[in-house]
Parts: structure tokens; C-alpha cells; sequence
């Protein structure tokens, strides 16, 4: 597992720009693939063909990640950034980044500017150059870049970098349809685009699959010091079944089967209730006719931070959850 997030972890994929994490995935499935295709925005699906017909699973992760897109170069030689997604300006403030074709730079604040006013429209990144055609010559408008990618060990089982969100989901898909020889159902395992921006890969990528059951592997805040926000969900307790977040009810009787499954296989498991956010379970369960929706999340400190922090045992019981119900399917 370790060494699956390690070699997606590498990889830039801010949002609207996944294709290069998409061919290294599509790389590590493909031995264990019985299909693998891409759609106009971006979407990987990785097909594996089940035992029994009728029925089709989904699983989505997202590939993308939160980063910044360059608006102006200034004459100074700094280059003027947007936020795509939801970035933390104070958090991320002071880190390295890279852009996609390689330089590298520093995300800066303007001068001058009080740390209760720091915001998106204050940040610039400093590439070095001194004027502005000095800048031009490594970076234009409209390059995307991201804080840099880095994988910390802070113990035997805690690990933090930027981008887990989603790049863990992806590790969890992945080990999955490795490791799940052959599935109860034909199963689609999806690695989306753009979640970060609206869930707006998955959209078009359940409504071609038109799944009877689908699954999301995604992030879900778990509480450090203090706990201001009552988070319920902790580091370590295992994998986060979903009973709802601000945009979908998972289906009852999929999180029943999750639980039993993971009951059966003695795996750590807890519940998730959020009153904010949502993923790409929503999509999926609104495709079409409909369908019964779930979502296993791993429990991840600091969000849409550079120092994404999570345990990875907890990664791999969901690993395991999904892998059995991969294997195993449900039965109505």
C-alpha cells in the first residue's frame, strides 16, 4: 500500500490537469485490467469483468488535486496565482511549489500585508526571475502549479504530505483491483477529474457506466488538538463508512453491508456523519435512475493543507473493506 501512495504521490495533478497521474495509474493496472479507457474530460476507468452478469459496481477516486493557475506576471518578475479549489491561503503560504513543466518557485503573501488580510488574490510565487521577460521564459499564463509533492514518515503508521486528498482514494481503488482476482460483479473502477471544482468528472463518467452500486474512496477531516469542531471521526479507528455529508444520504443497506463485511473480516471501522462537503458519492447515486451509493473514507488530519496527516492503517482497512465487497458483492 505504502508503495502505491509513494508512486502516485509523485505526480502533479491539479485539477484540470491529470493526465500524466492518470498514465501512471493506467501503467500499474493495466496487468490487471480487462479494459481501461479514458473519456473526453479525463476520466480513467479501469474495467474488470465480474462472474455473475447483470449487475455493474463503480468505484471512484479523484485524481486531482487543489493547486493554483497563473493569472499575470508582473514586472517585478513575480508571478500572480489563482486558487483552483479550495485552498487555505494562510495554510498554504511560504510553501514550495512546482509548475507542471518543472520550475520551481515559492508561494509568497504581498508585502505589507497583515496576516488577517491574507487571501488568494495575495498570493504570488517567486521563481527567481527579475523582470518580467526574465519570468516569461520558464512560465506563462495559464500554467498550473502546486505545492511540491513530498511523502513525510512521522512514525510507523502516521505519514503527512499534501494532495492525500485524493491521492490516498486512488491508492485504495487501485490496491483493489489489483488484489480482487476476480469480482462478484463487472466493476469500474474510476479514477475522476476535477471533484475539486464541483465533482465534475464523475457527472458524465456515472452516467456512462450507470452503475447499480457505487462506491467513493475519499478523505474525511479527522480532529488533531483541541477538536473545535467535534469531529467524530479519529485517526487510527479505522476506515469512515458515510452515513451523510451536505450532498448525499448514502444507501442504507450498502453501508449495512460495508459494516458487515468488515465484521465478518475482523477490519477497524466507524462511522462518518459531516455537515459540511461532499464527494463524488452524489454524482453517482443521482446517474440515471439512480443507485445505491456509498462511500468509505480515510480519516485525514489539516485538509487542503501542504501537511495532510494520516494513519495508514486506517488506509489499508478501507483498502480491505473495499476490496471485499469488491470480491463478494450484495445480495438484495
Amino acid at each position: 500500500m505504502f508503495e502505491l501512495i509513494k508512486k502516485f504521490q509523485s505526480e502533479l495533478s491539479v485539477s484540470g490537469g491529470e493526465n500524466t497521474l492518470a498514465d501512471v495509474i493506467a501503467g500499474v493496472l493495466e496487468p490487471a485490467a480487462d479494459g481501461i479507457s479514458r473519456d473526453a474530460m479525463g476520466n480513467l476507468t479501469v474495467y474488470k469483468k465480474g462472474r455473475h452478469g447483470g449487475k455493474k459496481v463503480m468505484v471512484a477516486a479523484h485524481m486531482d488535486e487543489i493547486g493554483f493557475v497563473v493569472t499575470a506576471i508582473e514586472d517585478s518578475g513575480m508571478v500572480r496565482v489563482a486558487n483552483i479549489g479550495g485552498i487555505n491561503p494562510v495554510a498554504s503560504s511560504y510553501s514550495p511549489v512546482r509548475f507542471e513543466n518543472g520550475v520551481k518557485g515559492v508561494l509568497v503573501v504581498e508585502d505589507g500585508t497583515k496576516l488577517e488580510d491574507i487571501s488568494n488574490k495575495k498570493l504570488l510565487v517567486d521563481i527567481g526571475a527579475d523582470n518580467a521577460s526574465a519570468a516569461k521564459r520558464r512560465v506563462r499564463v495559464g500554467d498550473f502549479c502546486a505545492c511540491v509533492p513530498m511523502l513525510l514518515r512521522l512514525s510507523k503508521n502516521r505519514v503527512s504530505s499534501k494532495a492525500f486528498d485524493d491521492r490516498l482514494g486512488c491508492a485504495v481503488a487501485a490496491y483493489a483491483a489489483l488484489n480482487c482476482k476476480k469480482p462478484a460483479f463487472d466493476t469500474y473502477f474510476v479514477f475522476t477529474v476535477q471533484e475539486e471544482l464541483g465533482c465534475r468528472g464523475s457527472k458524465p463518467a456515472a452516467f456512462s457506466v450507470m452503475p447499480d452500486y457505487a462506491i467513493a474512496i475519499d478523505v474525511t477531516p479527522a480532529p488533531a488538538a483541541g477538536n473545535p469542531n467535534k469531529l467524530t471521526v479519529k485517526l487510527g479507528a479505522g476506515a469512515a463508512l458515510k452515513v451523510k455529508d451536505s450532498s448525499v444520504i448514502c444507501s442504507p443497506m450498502l453501508v449495512d453491508r460495508l459494516a458487515e463485511l468488515a465484521e465478518e473480516k475482523k477490519i477497524k471501522y466507524q462511522y462518518e456523519v459531516l455537515t459540511a462537503g461532499g464527494t463524488d458519492t452524489s454524482s453517482m447515486q443521482i446517474a440515471g435512475t439512480g443507485c445505491h451509493a456509498a462511500c468509505i473514507s480515510i480519516p485525514t488530519r489539516y485538509v487542503h493543507t501542504p501537511v495532510e496527516t494520516a494513519d495508514l492503517r486506517d488506509v489499508q482497512a478501507c483498502a480491505d473493506i473495499l476490496t471485499a465487497f469488491i470480491a463478494e458483492g450484495v445480495e438484495e
